[in-house]
């Protein structure tokens, strides 16, 4: 039987000394071992120069995440022993942001709904924040870093601009005229190189010894790490706990849709993928499969200090959501492709479902080489087919064009471009809900909740 699978894409694959070398280094950067060593390390640091705890934030005031994690400055300040630093940083895009326009319209819409769970406000004005209120925004900001007023005003000028209320900034202006455009632009120059240089490259991010955190969506993991550091003051309750991803008692009957958007080389989709088949059972909605080609091989660059930030953080996700991960063997290209291959055959056979949850579990879990004969017949047999009748199916190509058809409804149906992305819809002609990653589950779960609960009243 030969080593490699059949159905090799045409382009330049990685070799596979390259898949062992790399999945190899991916586990070592991302695992629990290297974490614990350099918080220890970074305590270390800090006991023999007797500084505080310094927790860096990254504002970007055009950003709808910004002002939700703005908003949660203050408290996370009161609870724990920690010296807030505050930066001022403009908006990048390039090849960290491949859909800046799409981002934009999405992140204040999710934004907007994911808001009052986390106990903040946020509301979606249908348009970009005024490039005029955001320059004059900036510029209060990077006056009240110095001036130690950063987190009183930074959730309470980010409302003004986001309802374009002129008045209320410039009353702000009144009490904290900022820099000059100049001095501002340069300020935020600096913010962004110090980011850069600390690697990463967005927004509302929080950076702590070594480690960063996106957002409020992050916070619990910053707050965990905090609280076993016994940098605490009072309560060990977490302030900004992500929600559980619980449907309710209630069952549908099929009336509701939950449309999933797997790949097959995403670690969040390898953390989403279970959980997601648990909540759609749960739940008794109808579950819809449609999976996409990985971004990388739709063309879609990713930079080095995105893919370990992506993998350090997958990997976290994971380890919180009680999910199995670390052992990975990179399934980029023919492997991906002959999964995919697979995974439509076996949807033939009524086992779509486990051919996915068996490729994602040893490409992610368990270092199968997936991108062998062997490694492909372990997948399938553990989904419970046969991989002789499997293998011809490796020199199908009609799954590209199903899975084109996914991505155009990704695109122009939801707006979004990456993976897990879910939609939401039924009973009846209630308004679809979309969102995007992992870390929307609950939200996904909430939503259910709701129209089933509506329904039934």
């Amino acid at each position: 039987m030969a080593e490699e699978a059949p159905n090799q894409s045409s382009r330049s694959d990685p070799s596979a000394l390259e898949r062992r070398i790399s999945s190899l280094l991916v586990r070592t950067i991302t695992s629990p071992a290297r974490r614990k060593l350099r918080a220890r390390l970074a305590a270390t640091r800090r006991g023999l120069s007797g500084g505080p705890r310094q927790v860096h934030y990254f504002h970007e005031v055009e950003e709808p995440y910004s002002q939700l994690a703005a908003q949660t400055l203050g408290e996370l300040a009161r609870r724990y022993e920690i010296e807030l630093v505050p930066h001022t940083t403009a908006r990048l895009d390039g090849i960290t942001r491949p859909e800046p326009e799409l981002l934009r319209d999405y992140a204040r819409r999710d934004a907007a709904a994911v808001a009052a769970d986390y106990g903040l406000a946020f509301s979606d004005p249908g348009h970009p924040a005024d490039p005029a209120l955001v320059e004059r925004g900036e510029r209060i900001l990077a006056g009240a870093e110095a001036s130690g007023r950063f987190v009183e005003l930074a959730p309470r000028l980010g409302a003004a601009i986001w309802q374009g209320d002129e008045a209320a900034l410039s009353a702000f202006e009144a009490e904290e005229p900022g820099l000059s455009p100049e001095a501002t632009r340069e300020h935020c120059k600096a913010a962004s190189a110090l980011r850069n240089r600390k690697r990463h490259y967005s927004g509302a991010m929080f950076f702590y010894e070594g480690e960063w955190f996106w957002g409020v969506d992050r916070l619990h993991h910053l707050e965990r790490r905090l609280i076993e550091e016994g940098a605490a003051r009072e309560s060990l309750d977490l302030a900004f706990p992500r929600p559980a991803a619980y449907p309710g008692p209630l069952r549908d009957d099929g009336q509701i849709v939950l449309e999933y958007f797997p790949s097959l080389r995403s670690p969040y989709t390898a953390t989403a993928h279970e959980p997601t088949l648990r909540l759609a059972a749960e739940s008794g909605v109808r579950l819809e499969i449609r999976p996409v080609l990985p971004m990388v091989m739709r063309g879609v660059p990713v930079s080095l200090t995105k893919a370990l930030y992506i993998s350090e953080d997958a990997r976290r996700e994971a380890e919180a959501a009680g999910v199995p991960t670390g052992k990975m063997h990179d399934p980029i290209g023919y492997p991906a492709e002959n999964g995919f291959a697979l995974w439509s055959w076996a949807c033939r056979r009524g086992r779509g479902n486990e051919l996915l949850t068996e490729f994602l579990r040893a490409a992610f879990a368990e270092a199968i080489p997936v991108s062998t004969d062997a490694g492909l017949k372990r997948v399938v047999e553990r989904a419970g087919l046969s991989w002789e009748e499997a293998r011809p199916a490796l020199q199908e190509d009609g799954w590209r064009k199903t899975l084109e058809e996914n991505r155009l409804r990704l695109v122009a149906d939801l707006g979004l471009w990456g993976v897990p992305s879910y939609r939401v819809s039924g009973p009846g002609g209630e308004p679809a809900y979309a969102c995007w990653g992992n870390d929307r589950l609950w939200k996904v779960a909430r939503e259910i909740r709701r129209r089933i609960e509506s329904a039934a009243s």
